[in-house]
């Protein structure tokens, strides 16, 4: 019986389709694929986070308390940081910036529009004032929040796929994504059914390796008082400059480079100055995941019963280094 040949059997694909639709239709009731994605990576990141928490020492789904703060104004601060970042598609004449019931209000953040730089900003403020509510170390937060952040941003790249937005420049590369001509983001000039690189790929890739990255620093090298979070703002930073610049969809550009661009460049350099300072300033382990004072009588940890896997979970001293 004569076989196939090899080539035969192994095809590489032409190309990514975009999706042919991007929301479900439920009556009156628009359900849009990029919240699903956003919404996924949030209870990801949850999920994550309390399970790293509790095993530092921490109550069980104490990170509810905090998200309940942080999660609102991290969305608020990524949607304030797009229309910012580009104050041309909301604001001059022509346009609807105040009626969300027309397209393109700077409030229908479902038609898509967030920045990760700005959802950091807001949902660090929110973390720090849900970390004070709950008496939970903010850098104890942060490091056991790294790897489900970056978890969530993965998953939540799929909504611009969906979306049929920010791809890269044209390529004949045999995994470009197509984009309809038809899209008002098309690049005029150039022919029906070119390609462009799929820009959102590349990010869930770097993404998902830093999930694994990040998990791999806190587990072998025991990154404490905010240092995995550190190793979390270089390693996204560094991969979103690289894809930021072969984005082609509209930016504020300053002194030659997008703006998110510098944001990027400005969350590694963040990045550095907290690994630094934190490592000259904390050379041991996290007496506890709670400030002085703040430890639930009876508190129900994992890690009471994994005491290899971070720290004491007894009262702290009633001085320690400031967080």
């Amino acid at each position: 019986m004569p076989f196939a040949p090899l080539s035969t059997l192994i095809t590489v694909p032409a190309s990514i389709p975009s999706p042919s639709v991007s929301y479900l239709q439920i009556g009156p009731l628009t359900i849009h694929f990029y919240a699903l994605c956003i919404i996924a990576g949030i209870i990801a990141a949850l999920l994550l986070t309390n399970h790293r928490l509790t095993k530092r020492g921490a109550e069980k789904w104490v990170v509810i308390d905090i998200a309940i703060i942080a999660v609102p104004l991290g969305i608020i601060g990524a949607r304030i940081f797009h229309v910012v970042t580009h104050p041309d598609f909301y604001f001059g004449p022509g346009k609807n910036t105040w009626n969300p019931f027309e397209y393109g209000s700077v409030w229908a953040i479902w038609e898509g529009g967030i920045a990760i730089f700005g959802a950091l900003m807001g949902g660090a403020v929110g973390a720090w004032l849900g970390c004070r509510w709950t008496g939970i170390r903010f850098w104890t937060f942060a490091d056991a929040l790294a790897p489900g952040l970056l978890l969530a941003q993965a998953m939540g790249r799929f909504g611009n796929w969906f979306n049929h937005e920010l791809f890269g420049l044209p390529t004949d590369l045999p995994w470009g994504l197509e984009i309809e001509s038809t899209n008002p983001a098309f690049p005029p000039g150039l022919a029906e059914g070119t390609l462009f690189h799929p820009t959102f790929l590349y990010e869930v890739l770097w993404n998902g390796l830093g999930v694994i990255v990040l998990l791999w620093a806190g587990s072998k090298l025991k990154l404490q008082w905010g240092k995995l979070f550190a190793l979390y703002l270089i390693w996204y930073s560094a991969g979103r400059i690289v894809w930021e610049s072969i984005r082609i969809d509209p930016s504020e550009v300053l002194f030659g480079l997008r703006s998110n661009v510098w944001a990027a460049i400005f969350g590694v350099l963040v990045g550095l100055v907290i690994m630094i300072v934190q490592t000259r300033r904390h050379t041991g382990v996290e007496p506890s995941p709670y400030v002085p004072g703040r430890v639930p009588a009876e508190a129900d940890v994992d890690s009471q019963d994994n005491p290899s896997d971070f720290v004491d979970v007894s009262e702290p001293p009633a001085k320690t280094e400031v967080d």
